[in-house]
């Protein structure tokens, strides 16, 4: 028996007066979320919720996320995590796809109005039968049921539900850039396998403060952060939304010494001016950073180390595997640009496309298998069957490994642009002309053509008071790349689509140009 919840029960034993998440001016004990933790667990048994069960949830990085995470684990159901940035169609989708019977939901802000758009979805969803409303900076509307409503009374003992190490304990939901999203089962033993060896590759200790500013409903800092800083006892910093200022501003008032964030996190950090901050202690108390989400281009990782005298460890993973899969670890070395070693318990291969194995220095897509291995696909048998075959999951990734066994993504499968019948990878396109002095940031993507199938198009983001014309980067690229890899399209903007988790959204950008042309 095991469920995922024992990692905060032992730090409130353990550590009950210690603090565990801060946002603000407001700080919560380990023994007081615990508290809160099983007075949602109870109101959930009260309202008819059974084990398994699927109770989604959508919430920013605030005290109420763990909250009610580890209430819904504690009562034996599924938690399911929705992004902050759904409307209401795909609120509808999700819920009716993952058979919530319950729906926790923030109210947002006037910007972002996920309260609104969730229960006008909550109203037409299929089988959804409560709704409850986070109440934030504003009072909800009346007739809205809130969270404080559903905890009135409740009591702060609860006998966690033992659930079975395989049964499911989180649905989270895949970004579903190539159809409809799919919801990846992770089980109470995938996700407490992970926590544990996100411990050991941070090398995380009770002392630490981490600042938590990837999202929680993200698998990456809900299991890297969030879970492996309870494990551990360590101080969490929420930062609800990502801002360089915010950032900064955290870093020095709480000497945080982890940092775990995504590439476009990074590059705001870089080019945030950071005067107003000692540097020098920022330097001082930062003890380890790491990156994943997708590749950090080489001339952020190297600028944001020489500022701040810290390494970034990047590592690799995916929803469907808990998430990490590799990683650069202090006991086994680091590489700059590499995605590091398979982690504990963890295999790694790459394949061709008859499924041959192949060799150091060929590219190859990534399949890894291991604990961390997700059940499959809610609902989906043929879609679980086409990735998960014989225990190794087909990650969609072309990578390489070197002969010191550290690997490189090279680019996402469905990503890779195939011209004039020449096989293009994005990435390292982006990486030569990120070396250009005039550019900040770049992503490259292949759109269709009568003549080639497809060509290569890059969507640039120039540094403050630099200019530069297309002609200009493509006559630099050219010079630094094979004839049929260098973009002869070029469009700038002030700024890159954005995922909820600081993904770079490349089908938003193949989507625009299709439609302009």
């Amino acid at each position: 028996m095991l469920n995922l919840s024992v990692i905060l029960e032992h730090s409130a034993r353990h550590y009950p007066e210690r603090p565990a998440f801060t946002l603000g001016d407001t700080t919560l004990t380990f023994e007081k979320l615990n508290n809160e933790a099983n007075r949602v667990a109870a109101a959930l048994v009260a309202l008819g919720i059974k084990p398994g069960d699927k109770a989604a949830i959508c919430l920013p990085n605030i005290l109420q996320f763990p909250i009610i995470y580890f209430g819904i684990l504690k009562a034996g159901a599924v938690v399911v995590t929705l992004s902050v940035l759904f409307k209401k169609d795909e609120f509808v989708y999700h819920l009716n796809d993952c058979d919530a019977k319950i729906f926790i939901c923030a109210a947002g802000t006037p910007g972002l109005p996920m309260g609104k758009d969730g229960k006008e979805a909550f109203d037409v969803a299929d089988k959804c039968e409560h709704f409850f409303m986070v109440s934030m900076q504003a009072p909800v509307a009346d007739g809205i049921t809130t969270l404080n409503d559903m905890l009135k009374d409740q009591p702060a003992t609860f006998e966690t539900v033992q659930t079975g190490a395989d049964n499911t304990a989180v649905i989270v939901y895949t970004s579903g850039t190539t159809g409809f999203a799919k919801g990846a089962e992770l089980t109470h033993s995938n996700l407490f396998t992970n926590t544990w060896l996100s411990t050991q590759i941070l090398h995380s200790a009770k002392e630490d403060v981490q600042l938590l500013v990837l999202p929680l409903f993200h698998i990456f800092g809900m299991t890297l952060m969030m879970n492996a800083g309870i494990l551990t006892g360590l101080h969490s910093i929420l930062l609800p939304k990502f801002d360089a200022a915010a950032a900064f501003n955290l870093i020095e008032k709480h000497s945080i010494s982890i940092i775990a964030a995504v590439p476009t996190m990074y590059w705001g950090l870089v080019h945030y001016n950071a005067e107003g901050f000692d540097k020098s202690i920022i330097s001082k108390n930062l003890r380890i950073c790491v990156s994943g989400g997708a590749s950090l281009p080489l001339e952020i990782l190297k600028t944001f180390e020489q500022n701040f005298d810290v390494a970034i460890l990047e590592g690799y993973g995916m929803s469907e595997g808990s998430p990490v899969v590799s990683f650069n670890q202090l006991e086994t070395g680091r590489k700059p640009g590499s995605i590091g070693k398979p982690v504990w318990g963890v295999e790694i291969k790459l394949v061709n496309e008859n499924g041959d194995e192949v060799p150091a220095g060929e590219k190859g897509e990534l399949l890894y298998r291991g604990p961390n291995v997700m059940k499959g696909y809610y609902k989906r048998p043929d879609e679980t069957n086409k990735v998960l075959q014989q225990g190794w999951m087909h990650s969609g990734d072309i990578a390489i490994k070197d002969e010191d066994g550290f690997y490189y993504i090279v680019d996402r499968l469905k990503d890779i642009i195939i011209r004039g019948g020449m096989n293009v990878y994005p990435r390292e396109v982006e990486e030569i002309i990120m070396q250009h002095p005039a550019v900040s940031i770049v992503s490259v993507v292949g759109i269709p053509h009568e003549k080639w199938g497809e060509e290569i198009k890059a969507f640039i983001v120039c540094k403050k008071d630099q200019s530069i014309t297309g002609e200009e980067i493509i006559v630099w690229a050219k010079e630094r790349m094979a004839s049929y890899k260098y973009p002869r399209l070029i469009e700038f903007t002030d700024a890159l689509p954005l995922s909820a988790s600081g993904k770079i959204l490349k089908r938003v950008l193949r989507l625009s140009s299709n439609e302009d042309q």
